[in-house]
């Protein structure tokens, strides 16, 4: 009886990619968050803000901090960061509940307005990404989460692109992992629940 239960209770597992592990605060992010699609611009930026952060360190350091990051970003708002000035970028460069990195910090300020010129040029974010993708999500079909690449063509292009614009620590690497959680890359291994 025992064994039976067991084995009942194995296949009512739900099956994730295995790079969110068994943290929590991880599988409820792979959950709810990863890779599902995202339109709007405020989570769009948002996104951008802390997979720049996320250069060089782990992604679930960042998402332990990302409550700290909203409050200190004043809830991502690019309107608002755009206008940062000194005082503000001392006062961020004393939370230590943020990666106080003067660099990304002056970044996140020039992304911010950048981010309002492709606005004005294409009307949102994911209409920019639209450019490159036709519009289309791209859905691959990886048996392990280990098969999906770091960088592809369209992540260079992307990359090269807002590098051109003036977009600052948007590296390739970093505009795959933006694709992959704004959902615009579906990475889910194939027997992943949430793909299913």
């Amino acid at each position: 009886m025992f064994t039976k239960l067991t084995s009942k209770l194995k296949v009512m597992e739900k099956i994730r990619c295995a790079w969110c592990g068994t943290d929590e605060l991880y599988q409820k992010y792979h959950d709810e968050e990863w890779g599902r699609l995202v339109t709007d611009d405020a989570t769009m930026f948002e996104f951008l803000i802390l997979e720049s952060f996320q250069a060089g360190l782990s992604w679930i350091t960042i998402l332990r901090k990302r409550e700290t990051f909203r409050k200190a970003f004043d809830n991502f708002n690019y309107k608002k960061i755009a206008k940062y000035g000194e005082d503000k970028i001392e006062e961020l460069m004393q939370d230590s509940g943020i990666v106080r990195n003067r660099l990304k910090i002056n970044a996140a300020i020039s992304n911010a307005q950048k981010f309002m010129e492709l606005q004005k040029e294409f009307g949102n974010f994911y209409d920019y990404i639209s450019t490159f993708t036709g519009g289309n999500r791209i859905v691959n079909t990886w048996k392990v989460h280990t098969e999906a690449p770091a960088t592809t063509e369209l992540s260079d292009a992307i990359s090269k692109d807002l590098k051109k614009r003036g977009f600052k620590f948007l590296g390739s690497t970093v505009i795959y992992s933006h694709l992959q959680a704004t959902g615009i890359v579906d990475d889910h291994i194939e027997r992943c629940f949430v793909r299913n």
